[in-house]
């Protein structure tokens, strides 16, 4: 990669991994659910009347809408509004790639090889530390949430990988236009007409700037750059920089928000992004097609990198 491009995918990782601050400021003005609407209106109006259609068949884009737009970003919100830690959430999210793996070979019937499993246990054995250090400032609930949300966006990564868009970014503009108005419903049934409409009438300017932030930076912005290092070098080049999210989430929650990092923190960060990437290097085996599947499936070599790189395009959290 030339330098300016990796200059480029490591300030993607940064925004991306920033835009956990941005999340719990917004969460401190906001419910969950109807910060997650106005992000996603933000995100897809007026961009999703210029850009033309998603290019992609429109069963995919209200399936990866509703499972990625709704239920898993509606679950990490949540997770975090409970009171789980921004940088740790950044980090705990990033066990989708478990679940992805698992999904991809009970549904899509790929075979990894030993070093992606080897990789999958170190990952879990990560999870697992940040689990055993839960307490008052760790709550249980935030963390199963958060852990919830890892799962929605592993099934989401296998839909995308079925869906495979040739233009990552108005694909996402679309699945942001679809999640919009089920997310509104939901804070008006969930959330209650008065607080929602206190919280909207009470947004100051660290409120508006978060949403700014997400939906114009982390992803406008960061889609569009991700996309063009993707057509430039392809996945398996550019999708481990997106390791670097957690390292700039917790890294940011610390400097802005004041959590503290500490050493267990550190160790599971290292055991969880180590972990993905033994994995997304192992170079597993996809199974034969199904019939009337596109037969280029069944000839990639790099199936699990693919689907890493699906799910990083949202490791905005994002």
């Amino acid at each position: 990669m030339k330098p300016r491009d990796i200059m480029l995918a490591v300030a993607v990782a940064a925004a991306w991994g920033c835009n956990f601050v941005a999340i719990e400021v917004g969460l401190d003005r906001m419910p969950p659910l109807l910060f997650g609407a106005s992000r996603f209106a933000l995100a897809a109006f007026p961009a999703v009347l210029l850009i033309g259609g998603p290019r992609t068949p429109w069963r995919w884009v209200l399936g990866i809408g509703l499972v990625l737009g709704v239920v898993k970003f509606s679950l990490l919100f949540a997770g975090m509004a409970a009171g789980l830690p921004a940088g740790l959430s950044s980090l705990l999210l990033q066990s989708q790639a478990i679940f992805t793996t698992v999904f991809a070979v009970a549904l899509l019937r790929e075979r990894p090889g030993l070093r992606q499993w080897a990789g999958l246990a170190v990952a879990v054995l990560g999870v697992g530390l940040v689990a055993s250090r839960l307490g008052a400032d760790r709550p249980v609930e935030g963390f199963v949430l958060v852990l919830a949300a890892a799962v929605a966006w592993s099934v989401s990564n296998i839909m995308m990988r079925r869906a495979a868009p040739p233009d990552m970014l108005r694909f996402m503009v679309w699945v942001s236009a679809v999640a919009t108005l089920p997310l509104f419903a939901l804070s008006l049934l969930v959330e209650g007409p008065t607080r929602v409409g206190a919280a909207l009438s009470g947004l100051d300017l660290s409120g508006l700037g978060a949403l700014a932030y997400i939906a114009g930076i982390s992803t406008l912005a960061g889609f569009a750059g991700w996309g063009v290092l993707i057509k430039r070098y392809g996945a398996a080049t550019v999708a481990p920089f997106s390791m670097l999210v957690p390292f700039f989430g917790m890294s940011s929650a610390a400097l802005f928000l004041g959590e503290p990092l500490q050493a267990g923190d550190v160790i599971a960060g290292a055991l969880v992004i180590g972990g993905v990437l033994l994995g997304a290097s192992g170079g597993g085996r996809a199974a034969a097609p199904a019939v009337g599947e596109p037969a280029r499936h069944a000839a990639s070599h790099e199936p699990d990198q693919r689907l890493v790189v699906a799910g990083c395009r949202v490791a905005s959290g994002a």
